[in-house]
């Protein structure tokens, strides 16, 4: 991006894109890099403008406590972003609402620091909203780091897929339930229709934050965007992907370095989604089932390290499925 900028305080911003980070200062980077190479203007905090794209954005970044040096980073590297460095890890959904809250744009882009934008994908995503009104959420094809495609489209979980997806029985799960959930009908590249898209890139208009709200905080993490596209096709607002926008995550690079958090989190945010929309009886079944699921995969583990099959491994998973029992059990949620 050039270096060279000019001072317009009351610039309009067209997207305000908004990034929590934990720990990822080279993929934040990176993210932030590529960013800046697509064809947009960048307006700083103070109101300098970097670079001659047609889309003017702002960037907010919103650093969870990193210990990596994240914010100087961001200072010294991206000084037309706006650092809002926390100090403690507020995690990705308060994160995300402190940013909604200080964000100017006519749209709003939730974006994962492990990721990569690809050409003209902003202007794509921001293009298509323009021309769908009825459309108040929108998530690009999102790639895999080998250029495959992630599976990011959604139709809303029913009750059965509950039971199946992300736990030991989804391979034994028919194949339309989870076809239907995973959106297989459809094209990578298609534009189209969906349910819900998932949070590393979801483009939202300020309409649709002002009608409804923010993300819901009661998630600390998973399934706070399912939960808001809910709340937005409630509020009469169709939710689309768009297959011809393309940007590349690399996945779970913050959430990897908590291996146990992340299961709990995981777990205790499908609860909630479910008890939120399909009733407390069923959200009590459904807790049921995952207190057995992880009481049987620990039994297995600590058998096989019994056995003496790869000890250090079982001794990691038994810890880790005795903290998710014990979350889930008692309701609490991990510590920070």
């Amino acid at each position: 991006m050039s270096a060279a900028s000019q001072t317009h305080p009351a610039t309009a911003i067209d997207l305000s894109v908004l990034i929590v980070s934990w720990n990822v200062r080279d993929l934040l980077a990176a993210c932030l890099e590529s960013i800046a190479a697509g064809p947009v203007t960048c307006v700083a905090p103070d109101g300098a403008l970097h670079g001659n794209g047609d889309l003017r954005i702002e960037v907010i970044v919103v650093d969870s406590a990193s210990s990596d040096g994240t914010p100087a980073m961001v200072r010294e590297r991206f000084p037309w972003a706006t650092l809002i460095a926390c100090e403690h890890n507020v995690g990705f959904t308060r994160g995300n609402n402190l940013a909604l809250a200080r964000a100017r744009g006519r749209y709003l882009l939730l974006l994962n620091p492990d990721t990569v934008v690809h050409d003209d994908a902003l202007p794509v995503l921001v293009r298509h909203l323009d021309a769908h009104p009825q459309a108040g959420i929108a998530g690009p094809r999102v790639l895999n780091a080998d250029g495959s495609t992630q599976s990011t489209r959604r139709r809303f979980p029913t009750p059965l897929t509950a039971f199946f997806e992300s736990t030991w029985l989804q391979g034994y799960a028919p194949r339309r339930i989870l076809d239907r959930y995973y959106v297989t009908d459809q094209p990578d590249d298609g534009v189209f229709e969906v349910d819900w898209v998932q949070g590393c890139a979801l483009l939202a208009r300020r309409a649709v934050y002002e009608q409804i709200g923010g993300l819901d905080e009661g998630y600390v993490m998973f399934s706070e965007e399912l939960d808001w596209c809910r709340r937005a096709r409630l509020a009469g607002w169709q939710v689309h992907y768009v297959g011809t926008a393309r940007i590349t995550h690399y996945g779970g690079k913050s959430t990897d370095q908590v291996e146990t958090r992340k299961h709990i989190h995981f777990q205790q945010s499908k609860l909630r989604y479910f008890r939120k929309y399909h009733g407390r009886a069923f959200a009590f079944a459904l807790q049921l089932f995952l207190l057995v699921s992880y009481s049987w995969q620990l039994a297995l583990e600590a058998a096989k390290g019994l056995l003496g099959h790869r000890r250090a491994l079982r001794r990691a998973r038994v810890r880790t499925y005795w903290a998710v029992l014990r979350a889930l059990a008692l309701g609490r949620q991990p510590q920070e």
